[in-house]
């Protein structure tokens, strides 16, 4: 089905890779035009080079700071007049154990996923509120909701606060008549991560996903997609998680028939 999104304007904020681009793609494809943030400006740019110039542009601009997401929020009612939906999938996951990681570390991750999510939301409540409505959406994640790993304990807290901030925002926006909503990802093979593993780690990786792959950006951006629709116009306040089922098992053995016995 087309023209799910028409005549509505998007902010995508982590526009430039990954499951951002595939997001840009798939929302200008549903007739959306789309304002594109990213700090890579050189992905940025080549991404929009793909994109029909009346329906796309693209800005350089930083989650955590309030000016640049305000500057995101004026370009976008400059360009199009209008802020129908916010996507916030910019994030940020190094890996440091508790026992090593400094405050600045800690903070920083938070200043990208958490505090740039609220960032994101006051930059385009105002006009949202004043059209009578519109749709904000969220890329959390299954890593911290609901499964951790040695090494991720900021990224975890960040996006376990993404969820408290989407079910808080939701009760708040109810009556201007907004949406929100998240998506919990698993493992999706980004750029990132296929340049950053061993094929052998991702082969591993795969063998604890009940689907028996790993996520494509274009999964996670169908659920963006959906929750940003029509279609979604009574759903507020939850997350869809997008995982192949890999938080299913309850041990190693779910793949084995002979255990189930």
């Amino acid at each position: 089905m087309k023209g799910r999104l028409k005549n509505r304007v998007a902010i995508i904020i982590g526009a430039a890779k990954g499951i951002g681009a595939a997001m840009a793609r798939r929302f200008v494809e549903q007739g959306a035009r789309v304002v594109l943030a990213d700090l890579d400006a050189d992905s940025g740019e080549r991404l929009l080079a793909e994109l029909p110039p009346e329906r796309a542009v693209f800005v350089r601009a930083n989650v955590a700071v309030e000016a640049d997401m305000q500057a995101v929020a004026d370009l976008a009612l400059a360009r199009f007049g209008r802020i129908d939906i916010l996507l916030q999938n910019a994030g940020i996951y190094p890996s440091y154990l508790l026992e090593d990681m400094t405050l600045s570390q800690w903070q920083d991750v938070l200043a990208v996923n958490l505090t740039g999510s609220f960032l994101a939301t006051r930059a385009c409540l105002p006009a949202m509120r004043a059209q009578g409505g519109g749709k904000m959406v969220f890329t959390s994640s299954i890593t911290g909701p609901r499964v951790a790993n040695p090494g991720v304990a900021a990224y975890a807290s960040s996006k376990a606060g993404i969820n408290g901030l989407i079910r808080s925002a939701a009760l708040e926006f109810a009556r201007y008549g907004i949406t929100v909503n998240g998506i919990e990802p698993g493992n999706i093979l980004t750029e990132g991560l296929s340049a950053g593993r061993s094929p052998s780690f991702i082969s591993n990786m795969e063998k604890s996903i009940p689907l028996g792959r790993l996520g494509l950006p274009d999964d996670v951006a169908h659920a963006a997609l959906f929750l940003a629709s029509d279609e979604a116009a009574y759903i507020t306040g939850t997350t869809i998680v997008v995982d192949g089922g890999q938080t299913l098992p309850e041990s190693k053995d779910f793949a084995d028939p002979a255990a189930w016995q």
